[in-house]
């Protein structure tokens, strides 16, 4: 695993599916499952400054090929994310019991 300090940015994307998530979980739970989920999720993608590349690769992309991006998993959530130089772009944040094949290649690959 690569060692030091890097950037961990997250993308409008995964920002903003980070806020729907927190959203839908204060309205059908409670506010204080959604807060706690958020500050699980801000703990682990902390944890990236450190371990960049802790997260194995989403079998989705490494069925085709693409090895550049990696995945945290928390609770039912995946948030797939990509290394780049001392950066770390966080770039999707979702529920993995979505189908994630259509979802990856529509914000991942551009199809």
């Amino acid at each position: 695993m690569a060692k030091g300090r890097f950037d961990v940015e997250l993308t409008y994307g995964a920002e903003n599916d980070l806020e729907l998530i927190h959203a839908y979980l204060a309205e059908h739970r409670s506010t204080e499952d959604a807060d706690a989920l958020l500050d699980e999720f801000l703990g682990v993608i902390e944890s990236l400054e450190s371990f960049p590349l802790q997260g194995p690769v989403p079998r989705e992309l490494d069925a085709l090929g693409i090895r550049e991006f990696r995945q945290l998993l928390l609770r039912q959530y995946r948030g797939i994310y990509r290394v780049a130089g001392a950066k770390v772009f966080i770039l999707v944040i979702a529920d993995g019991r979505r189908e994630f094949q259509t979802l990856l290649e529509r914000r991942l690959l551009g199809q």
